[in-house]
Formats: C-alpha cells, sequence, structure tokens
C-alpha cells in the first residue's frame, strides 16, 4: 500500500496533462459499468503507481502510471483467453497484436496496453466484460 494516494495534480505532472486526461476517462468507463474496490499500490520495479480494480479478492484490471506513459492491464485466465479467441477478429489489429505478445503465466495472460488516447476503449470494455459483466447499468 501507499502511504499517500497521489492526486491528480501529481498524476498530472508525473504523465502529462494529454494521458492523464485518458486515465481520466478510462477510470470513469470502468466506474460507469463496475461497482468495484479500488486500491492504490507502487507500480514496482517499472511503474511509479498502479490503481487496481477488485472485487472479492478478485483483480478486473490493473491501471499504472510513470514518468510520460499510462499503463492498462487485463489479465486473461484459460477460459477468458478462449472466449477472446473465439472472437478475436472483431478485436482491433492493436489489441489482437498486444494479446499475441503477451507473456503467458500460470495464472492467465498478462496483457498490458499503454494508450495514449481513447481509440481502443471500445476494446478494452469488451476484454473486461470477458472477465466480469458489469454491475451497473
Amino acid at each position: 500500500m501507499l502511504d499517500r494516494i497521489p492526486d491528480g495534480e501529481e498524476l498530472t505532472a508525473l504523465v502529462g496533462k494529454p494521458l492523464y486526461d485518458v486515465w481520466k476517462k478510462l477510470c470513469a468507463l470502468i466506474d460507469e459499468k463496475y461497482e468495484m474496490e479500488r486500491l492504490w499500490n507502487s507500480g514496482g520495479k517499472a511503474w511509479t503507481y498502479e490503481y487496481k480494480y477488485r472485487r472479492g479478492g478478485k483483480t478486473l484490471c490493473a491501471l499504472y502510471a510513470r514518468e510520460s506513459c499510462v499503463g492498462f492491464m487485463i489479465i486473461l485466465g484459460k477460459d477468458e483467453r478462449l472466449k477472446f479467441e473465439a472472437n478475436r477478429e472483431s478485436y482491433s489489429k492493436e489489441v489482437q497484436e498486444k494479446y499475441d505478445e503477451a507473456q503467458t503465466y500460470h495464472d492467465g495472460k498478462w496483457i498490458m496496453f499503454e494508450p495514449v488516447d481513447t481509440s481502443l476503449f471500445h476494446d478494452f470494455i469488451r476484454l473486461l466484460q470477458i472477465k466480469r459483466k458489469p454491475n451497473r447499468k
């Protein structure tokens, strides 16, 4: 856990205004569809901050921030990968490439996106829906 949660000013200084806007829009989109616990942590070696969406001990996704960069990670387990693969052609080329490049571990395929705009948000929401049905209308 973090000693102190970063505010908007700190995140803007870290990632820059355009990427902070992407961060805020992505959070708003997830918040609109999912009622989740939100946890701040340090981002480990590669990132400054981690902002995780969880419910019932299961992680839905996580956002990451470091200098001039924002990350969005989703981990797809075996059954979730089968669902993605059954419909992969309906996703953007970029999402398909990230999926193919992603490392597969014992607990699933860890797919990290570094969005610079909102163009992949539709696909992000579809990926989240594979993991969990939205629990907000």
